[in-house]
């Protein structure tokens, strides 16, 4: 199986069409209206925010979800404005945006997911959506470069497309998966400000789909985190086409080894693109008695402001880690702990271990690196990837409104 970025070749899945174009919801005037159709309809299956505060494209969608048991024609987003806490007047938004894209694709507004992203609160115009849905009808493309443009169309903060894609081989014939995803800031585990869409020529039923995909985002956007917010708009949405006539009984573990493949390399990328951060921090936990417990450390550890900024300042200060692993809530005995910066060991059985500082000052200084944190309770394990807290991140937000 390859797996391949967004700077590579990319493994196009059949089925699909793809187009982008300017609604006029962003305030910079570039492509903020993106759309994905399956033709001959997919199957799907989808994962939401588990924030209690949910955004009307997110009520909408799971609603259609219901109603066409898993069946999905296509996928409207708009990029500038989250139509979130905008009340009944954004449901009808969302509902009367799917209900002209499917008039113009003649298809019923149940088989249409809307997706939203951008500011919280403000409301969505729709007469911009529809006025914009023949513009990106007539712009559908079945090539890579209508799959760039809907992936660029959904970036807010981003500052780069985020692709990924694979391929493998069944028997004589091929599948293969491409993913596409916008998330810079707001993002951790349970969903972030991500939102994720997967194609695939695979021929499946939602509720495998569901459990694949499930399995998939577990262990890569449940593991990950930028600055602890969960946002409110948080889709991750799978579509099998069904185009490669492969059946997914017949390749189950090489689907879920691809997509998950595809899934961990669109995380890492939001990650790498986290709003103003400057490096890439691998947290391995192990030791842990379960990875849920693992996956608690690495949160509390990573969603620390006095770690981010510590490594924002390559400042090899790991009491702030051992500290942060205390207050994680899990019962961990401190003469068991081990941390690990790259090669060199700084903390041994809970207390301070000779290291060499101005080593690990230059360790931390590498745009990417490794810290390992041994808890001495089990045999679970995870790889969680974060960043650091820079004063960009600060401008940024500080900003974001105005």
């Amino acid at each position: 199986m390859n797996v391949n970025g967004a700077d590579e070749a990319v493994f196009l899945p059949l089925g699909f069409l793809w187009s982008a174009t300017k609604a006029g919801i962003k305030a910079s005037g570039r492509a903020d209206l993106a759309l994905a159709e399956a033709p001959m309809g997919a199957s799907a299956a989808a994962m939401f925010t588990r924030n209690r505060v949910v955004a009307a494209p997110v009520e909408v969608g799971r609603a259609h979800l219901r109603k066409s048991r898993g069946r999905v024609r296509a996928v409207l987003v708009n990029a500038g404005n989250a139509n979130c806490a905008t009340g009944a007047a954004g449901i009808a938004v969302a509902e009367q945006s799917c209900a002209a894209l499917g008039a113009a694709l003649e298809a019923a507004p149940q088989f249409i997911v809307p997706s939203s992203t951008g500011i919280i609160g403000v409301p969505l115009p729709v007469e911009k959506l529809v006025k914009a849905i023949p513009a990106v009808v007539e712009g559908r493309g079945g090539d890579a470069e209508a799959l760039k443009a809907f992936a660029t169309a959904i970036m807010t903060t981003d500052t780069r497309m985020k692709l990924a894609s694979a391929e493998f081989a069944a028997g004589k014939k091929t599948v293969r998966i491409a993913g596409v995803c916008k998330g810079s800031g707001m993002i951790h585990p349970n969903m972030a400000t991500m939102l994720v869409y997967i194609f695939t020529d695979l021929e499946a039923e939602p509720v495998d789909l569901r459990a694949a995909l499930k399995a998939a985002v577990d262990t890569t956007f449940n593991a990950i985190s930028v600055d602890g917010d969960t946002s409110t708009n948080d889709t991750v949405l799978v579509l099998a086409s069904g185009a490669s006539k492969v059946k997914l009984a017949a390749v189950a573990k090489k689907f879920a080894e691809a997509l998950r493949g595809v899934c961990a390399s669109l995380a890492e990328q939001v990650v790498r693109d986290g709003e103003g951060a400057e490096h890439l921090v691998r947290l391995r936990i192990s030791g842990a008695k379960s990875v849920d417990e693992a996956r608690t450390i690495a949160r509390s550890i990573a969603n620390s402001p006095l770690v981010k900024t510590a490594w924002a300042g390559c400042d090899p200060n790991w009491g702030r880690i051992l500290s942060s692993v205390g207050k994680s809530g899990v019962a961990v005995d401190a003469a068991k702990i081990n941390i690990f910066f790259g090669p060199q060991q700084v903390c041994k059985g809970g207390v301070a271990h000779a290291f060499d500082e101005k080593q690990a000052h230059e360790y931390l200084k590498q745009a990417e690196y490794e810290i390992r944190v041994e808890l001495g309770r089990g045999k679970s394990a995870l790889e969680f990837l974060t960043c650091d807290l820079t004063v960009e991140y600060v401008h940024i937000n500080a900003d974001y409104s105005t």
